[in-house]
């Protein structure tokens, strides 16, 4: 019975312990679901799909045009040296295959464009999505780092509290120095409360990107990872001419410059004839059919016999009345505008490195700043709330002392988020999103 209840109680924890780590979320795994799950990356993987048949129809274009019919009836009536009823049917038949057609390579081009566009489009949703879930999973641990900061004020000041309290009721202190004690330790709850709001709210931010539940059945999962500052050294040239190669927007932006210079290209066809071969028959599966008399004193040349016509046709519009030529300067516009567009985009590259670089400088400033004067607050921290339970210092100097600490503490807690947040930045800059093996992972941290 006992070894039963110990069998039951294994499993229970095991399940417990199982279900908590299952609730564990690793920046890699909120990337990989996000990637997976999202909505929005899902609809423009669909529309990669879509983008396959729109490239049939800029295909069909050049592709034979054929069609097949068949028809049937009775035919009644009196006729000499006829029956008076008879059924009649006959199939008919044709084929054009475009010879010349100015729009053909175009169009074959626009439509391999077209899928282009499509992948990069999903390229462009998947980066700024999982730009959108790395910046939400730092701020939740940034969150979460700050929230255990003030708690662990909040518990030495408590602590200091009931000292306080103790020294109040023996006599040895007056009641204000105990009363500032207790209010400076609830000064710290409503921070604490937007700390953990902030965290949540990240969470659930993640959670929403990966596309998973958000009904309540499930509790939130917990973020796992730490935020640390690191020395980082950025290559403005070295990375600008990464980002000019593989950021999927600018790779979007060159082929929609494509894909109006074909669009372009389809409409100046128009101004060139177009050449088809032509084929066409009929196949009558009976004999003695005849059509209305067409005015031959012979019988017999009224009967309708299978037949097949072969040629050679061309068409030519040499009268514009300005319809071609106002859609080719609608559509040269939108390509003059889509240039425009992805050179101010390469041109915005090395500015946003800059400005980025700027930012990791002044952050490795600050941080070497403050890396010398963290043990020396811890210190003096120590040092004052020895001296406070001695009586020697005031409360208020005591307050500052903390306040200095934890000051710091959370200064240093915002350089290490700040950080995050502009290698996050560099990453989508140059184009790193799509890195994530073990090799890559200290990078896009």
């Amino acid at each position: 019975m006992k070894r039963s209840i110990l069998t039951l109680m294994t499993g229970a924890l095991l399940v417990l312990w199982q279900s908590s780590a299952a609730h564990a979320l690793t920046l890699d795994a909120v990337l990989q679901a996000t990637a997976a799950k999202n909505p929005e990356i899902q609809k423009a993987k669909l529309d990669l799909e879509r983008a396959y048949g729109r490239r049939l129809v800029f295909r069909s274009v050049g592709l034979p045009d054929a069609s097949l019919g068949t028809a049937g009836g009775v035919q009644g009536g009196y006729r000499a040296g006829e029956r008076s009823t008879q059924p009649f049917g006959f199939a008919y038949g044709g084929i054009t295959q475009p010879l010349f057609n100015a729009a053909v390579p175009a169009s074959r081009r626009r439509g391999d464009v077209e899928v282009l566009i499509a992948q990069q489009r999903l390229n462009v949703a998947m980066v700024e999505h999982l730009h959108s879930a790395r910046v939400a999973f730092y701020t939740g641990l940034y969150n979460r780092s700050l929230k255990q900061v003030r708690e662990e004020q909040q518990e030495r000041l408590q602590q200091i509290s009931i000292s306080q309290k103790a020294r109040y009721e023996a006599g040895l202190t007056e009641r204000g120095v105990f009363v500032g004690a207790e209010t400076q330790s609830r000064e710290l709850v409503p921070r604490i409360d937007a700390a953990q709001r902030a965290y949540d709210g990240a969470v659930i931010r993640d959670v929403e990107l990966m596309g998973d539940d958000l009904t309540g059945k499930t509790p939130l999962p917990k973020l796992e990872g730490e935020l640390t500052y690191r020395p980082i050294a950025l290559d403005i040239d070295a990375e600008a001419k990464a980002a000019l190669a593989q950021r999927a927007d600018l790779k979007l932006a060159r082929l929609l410059v494509r894909a109006a210079d074909e669009d372009q290209r389809i409409i100046e066809a128009d101004y060139y004839p177009a050449i088809n071969a032509t084929a066409a028959g009929e196949y009558i599966p009976v004999s003695g059919v005849r059509r209305e008399s067409e005015g031959s004193p012979h019988r017999s040349d009224d009967v309708i016999s299978s037949e097949i016509r072969a040629g050679v046709a061309y068409t030519w519009r040499v009268v514009d009345n300005g319809r071609t030529h106002g859609a080719l300067i609608t559509q040269r516009s939108a390509r003059e505008i889509n240039e425009i567009t992805l050179r101010k985009l390469e041109a915005d590259v090395p500015r946003q490195l800059s400005r980025i670089n700027n930012d990791l400088q002044g952050i490795a400033t600050n941080q070497a700043s403050l890396a010398a004067a963290t043990e020396a607050a811890e210190q003096s921290a120590v040092s004052t709330r020895e001296n406070l339970a001695g009586g020697v210092i005031s409360q208020f100097e005591f307050r500052l002392a903390e306040n200095a600490s934890l000051e710091i503490k959370t200064t240093l807690l915002g350089l290490a988020y700040q950080q995050s947040l502009a290698l996050a930045e560099r990453d989508r800059a140059t184009g790193r999103y799509f890195q994530f093996s073990d090799d890559s992972r200290q990078n896009m941290q």
